[in-house]
Order: C-alpha cells, then sequence, then structure tokens
C-alpha cells in the first residue's frame, strides 16, 4: 500500500492489493501445502513468467509476509522459497476461485473467443 494512502476501505481491498496481478496467485499455488521451492523450481512451476518479473513478485509477496525467503549461506548460494500461515491461509482463500475456473473455464474461453470475434469483425 503507498505510504500517501489512506487505510484500506475494506478487507478485499487489502486481499487484492496483495494477491492481484497475473503471477502472485500462481505463485501462491505452486508453494501450496507446505511446499518449498528453489527459485528455478518455481520459474518452471509457473509457465510464461520472466525471471525478473517472478523475482519483483516474490519480493512483494515477502513483503506483504505471504511468503517466506530462506537464504542458506553457501556456495553456491541456496535459496527457497515457501509460504508462511499468512500465506497458507491466503492460498485457503483462494481455493474457491481455483474450483470456480475449474468449473467455468470452458464457457470463459468460450466467451472470450466470441469477443475476440467481434472485435475482430468490427475493425
Amino acid at each position: 500500500m503507498p505510504k500517501d494512502r489512506e487505510p484500506y476501505a475494506c478487507g478485499l481491498e487489502a486481499a487484492v492489493d496483495v494477491v492481484g496481478g497475473k503471477w502472485k496467485p500462481m505463485i501462491l499455488w505452486a508453494l501450496h501445502s507446505g511446499t518449498t521451492l528453489r527459485f528455478g523450481e518455481l520459474k518452471r512451476h509457473i509457465v510464461g513468467v520472466s525471471e525478473k518479473v517472478l523475482s519483483q513478485q516474490l519480493r512483494e509477496l515477502e513483503s506483504d509476509g505471504v511468503v517466506h525467503r530462506e537464504v542458506y549461506r553457501e556456495v553456491p548460494p541456496k535459496v527457497e522459497y515457501s509460504l508462511t500461515a499468512l500465506g497458507e491461509s491466503l492460498n485457503t482463500a483462494l481455493m474457491p476461485l481455483g474450483l470456480w475456473g475449474d468449473q467455468h473455464m470452458q464457457q470463459v474461453v468460450a466467451n472470450k473467443a466470441a469477443a475476440d470475434g467481434k472485435a475482430d469483425s468490427a475493425a
């Protein structure tokens, strides 16, 4: 939350601030159920994300207290990521959203294809 803003108006605003964006929910899902992953493993789980964006999103999730970053002082350096208790509870809250997506994925894809077709014919 920017420093010049008032506190959140509602809980949904706070939740969206933490999990908002294309990649954060995917990061949280990859780290589900106590999974600990290194950066490269996370990148392999999240198809399409760049290293720069993944690194940035992980830093934001860490600063929000949702992801824990463990640095092992060894050669070569080893860094592992896992969910905090706050992150686990957020993942639990995201589960119904994932189920909704599973149940309605075909309809969402069809609607997007229809909308794209309308946009192409209007151009």
